[in-house]
Order: structure tokens, then C-alpha cells, then sequence
């Protein structure tokens, strides 16, 4: 199928080929016509499938036959909810992109900044209002927000809401929106809290899951390091000095493990910064502009964090802590091999983490190649992992197929062996 099947206006099928969009991915596929339809749609994708899309551009559709070239006031039709600051300023930026020929208008909203300027931009009005839940509700409390127009509710990100105790609000802000709109929820996972919350406020809702979450992408290559706890610092300069890597997500399971890996790196010369919750929106965004412009060549990250990184052509990610929760690999390595690229995910296990990893080849069901020769192995016997099924996952986890490559990760490829 190609974006011009589905039925698009022009405007936004201009905007789609522009960005080297041809196929839709197997969300947007799926969703998009089930969102025209006036569905309520309940997704289950995991990073990197292209779902930001898949709810963006049939709203920007819909919105855009329904304001027309009305010159009635602004009034919010679509509200977007998400958990992070970083993934709602990624979101604002698709619904820019997509909707960039049309006269929709859009406004992310957030805490951590003043509030001036969000409400100025309220008071002119807004087609379209994407927010984290405490802005919201902050906002609404103090009278500057209105559904009464609204036509379309997106929970995104659910089970990472619920992660972060936002539930509650969410279901505070689903009660402030009209009983006839129409709903779309997305998750990575659909846990018990999740299930209840679409069957409270979601009605007859059509079902869209791919890429279930204990697939990892095919053209995502994957290793495993067993290293000493003491060494995994020595190691990642290691890996990052001889194989002369750049653009390098790095996975720390806690903010100040992050800073510390931050603070080794540079003692060795090695641009890094860190991005967590603790620094302030500002200071997030400065980071994370750096790192996709390329004046920074390792960002190391906390998993909330990195929700809102999404780089097509990231060829690196480094899990330097391994994650307790197996699922939370899968969401990490997504980062990478995004939109057709190659990707390459790297693995440090310490011996006290080897239950992870047991329980991450249970999940993953792909045989990860060990990586033995480098300096630091284990200091006394050998690991010993969880047997690991050799027949590799098919599913794939690219954002919209676009056709360039990505050469970078190629030419790095061969250094692993």
C-alpha cells in the first residue's frame, strides 16, 4: 500500500512525499482508516512503529474538512495527551510537519517553563492542543481551556503514564471532554490499569496491535558484553575510543548512574551529556538539540527521559545498565534501526545482572551474539546465559519507510567481529 491509497488530501499527501514517506508502516496502515471512520481505536505498537503518524495525519484530515477556510475563531477540536515534555514537543513537531499545508494551528504545552506565553497562544486559539497532564490541568483550573468543540481525544504513551502515576489525571482530563468525541488510545504494552481505563472511556473500540512487545527489529543488530560492574565505565571508553563511535544513546538505569557516566567520559576528552528529570525543560532540550545536531557525540539517558529522542539515523545504542523490566530492552534498542536504517544495540552485563538478561532472551527470543574479546570480561568463571532460541524475530520496528539508508551504520558494522 502506498499513502496516496488511503484516501488523504492532497495537502497532506504532499507534506507525507516531502518527507520521503512512500508506504505507510503496518500501524499506520491499520489505524489511519479506522481513524477516518470515526473509529475509536485502541494501538499497541512499540517505539519506532510509526504511531505518532498514525494518529497525526487522519486528525490533521479531519480537522482540516472540518475548519476549512473558516474564519471563525480558533477552537481546540483535538487534544493530545502524553507523558513526557520531550515526547509532546516530538509530537508538535509531526503535527507541524504534516499539517505545515493546511491552516491548522497547533500548541504544545508543558510545565517546567512559564505558562505566559502557552496562555497568550490559548487566548488567540488553537485547532489543535497537545500537553502533559499536570500543564493541563493546571490551565484548566485557572479557566484557559475549553473542549466543548473538542472532536478528538489521544492518550499516547498510556502505559508509560501509568508508570509515572499520571492515571489519575488522565482520567480527570477525559472527564472535562465531550461523551461524543472520538478516542484513540496507544500503548507499547497493554497492562491490567490500561485495559480498564480503554473500557471505561473508549467505546466499541477497534483493536490495532503490531510489532508485539517482545519482538525487536530484525536490522537491529544486537551484542552482549559480559564485563565486571567496576569496568563497564573503562569498557564504554573503550568500545567508543577504538571503534571511533559517535551518535550514542546510552542507557543508565538511574539519574545519578547517568551524570557519573557523563562525568567519566569527559575526563577522557569524550563529549557527553546527560538528559534526565532532574535538569530542567530548557536544559533537556539544549541537550538533546546538541546531540541531533552533532556537536555532541554521546547522550546518556534515563529510560523516562529518552522517550521523546526519536532520530531516524541513530546507529548506536548502549545499554550500559541492563534494564530489571525485559520489555523496557525491547522500548531501549527501538531507538535505533528506525525508518529502514541499520542499528547496532550493545549490552553490558555485570554478574549481578545476569537474571535480566535471562528474562530478556526468554522475552526476546533472538539469539544475541556474545562478545568475548575486549579487555574487561568477568574475573572468575564464565556466564552462564539462559538458553537463547536461534530463529530470528521477522518483526520489524521502522518508523514511515523512507528510502535512504543509512550508510554509517553499515560502514561500522564489521568492526564488531
Amino acid at each position: 500500500m502506498l499513502f496516496e491509497d488511503l484516501s488523504l488530501s492532497k495537502s497532506i499527501q504532499k507534506a507525507v512525499f516531502e518527507e520521503g514517506y512512500t508506504n505507510p508502516t503496518p500501524i499506520q496502515e491499520q489505524a489511519i482508516p479506522l481513524v477516518l471512520a470515526g473509529k475509536d481505536l485502541i494501538g499497541c505498537a512499540q517505539t519506532g512503529t510509526g504511531k505518532t503518524a498514525a494518529f497525526a495525519i487522519p486528525i490533521i484530515h479531519q480537522l482540516h474538512r472540518i475548519v476549512g477556510s473558516s474564519k471563525k475563531a480558533k477552537e481546540i477540536r483535538a487534544l493530545i495527551v502524553t507523558p513526557t515534555r520531550e515526547l509532546a514537543v516530538q509530537i508538535g513537531q509531526s503535527f507541524d510537519t504534516y499539517g505545515k499545508y493546511t491552516n491548522l494551528t497547533q500548541l504544545t504545552i508543558f510545565g517546567g517553563v512559564s505558562q505566559v506565553p502557552q496562555v497568550d497562544t490559548l487566548r488567540k486559539g488553537v485547532d489543535i492542543l497537545i500537553a502533559t497532564p499536570g500543564r493541563l490541568l493546571d490551565l484548566h483550573k485557572q479557566g484557559f481551556l475549553d473542549f466543548d468543540s473538542l472532536h478528538t481525544l489521544v492518550l499516547d504513551e498510556a502505559d508509560q503514564m501509568l508508570d509515572m502515576g499520571f492515571i489519575n489525571d488522565v482520567k480527570k482530563i477525559v472527564k472535562l471532554t465531550p461523551k461524543n468525541r472520538q478516542t484513540l488510545l496507544f500503548s507499547a504494552t497493554m497492562p491490567i490499569a490500561i485495559r480498564e481505563l480503554a473500557e471505561m472511556f473508549l467505546k466499541d473500540p477497534e483493536k490495532v496491535e503490531v510489532s508485539p512487545v517482545s519482538s525487536t527489529a530484525e536490522n537491529v543488530e544486537q551484542h552482549i558484553y559480559f564485563v565486571e560492574k567496576g569496568e563497564k565505565r573503562n569498557l564504554l571508553y573503550h568500545l567508543i575510543k577504538n571503534q571511533n563511535l559517535s551518535d550514542v544513546l546510552v542507557f543508565s538505569r538511574t539519574k545519578y548512574g547517568a551524570d557519573n557516566v557523563v562525568k567519566a567520559l569527559r575526563k577522557k576528552d569524550i563529549p557527553a551529556e546527560a538528559i534526565h528529570g532532574d535538569k530542567s525543560q530548557n536544559a533537556r532540550q539544549r541537550v538533546l538539540d546538541a546531540f541531533k545536531n552533532k556537536e555532541v557525540g554521546v547522550l546518556v539517558a534515563t529510560d523516562i527521559a529518552a522517550r521523546g529522542i526519536d532520530i531516524d539515523q541513530l546507529p548506536y545504542v548502549i545499554n550500559f545498565d541492563l534494564p530489571n523490566i525485559p520489555e523496557t530492552y525491547v522500548h531501549r534498542i527501538g531507538r535505533t534501526g528506525r525508518a529502514g536504517n541499520e542499528g547496532i544495540a550493545i549490552s553490558f552485563c555485570s554478574k549481578d545482572e545476569q537474571p535480566y538478561w535471562k528474562d530478556i532472551q526468554k522475552l526476546i527470543k533472538v539469539e544475541v551474539k556474545t562478545i568475548s574479546d575486549h579487555p574487561y570480561p568477568w574475573h572468575s568463571g564464565s556466564p552462564e546465559t539462559a538458553p537463547a532460541t536461534a530463529q530470528k524475530n521477522s518483526n520489524r520496528s521502522g518508523g514511515a519507510h523512507k528510502s535512504r539508508k543509512s550508510n554509517a551504520s553499515k560502514q561500522n558494522k564489521k568492526r564488531w567481529y
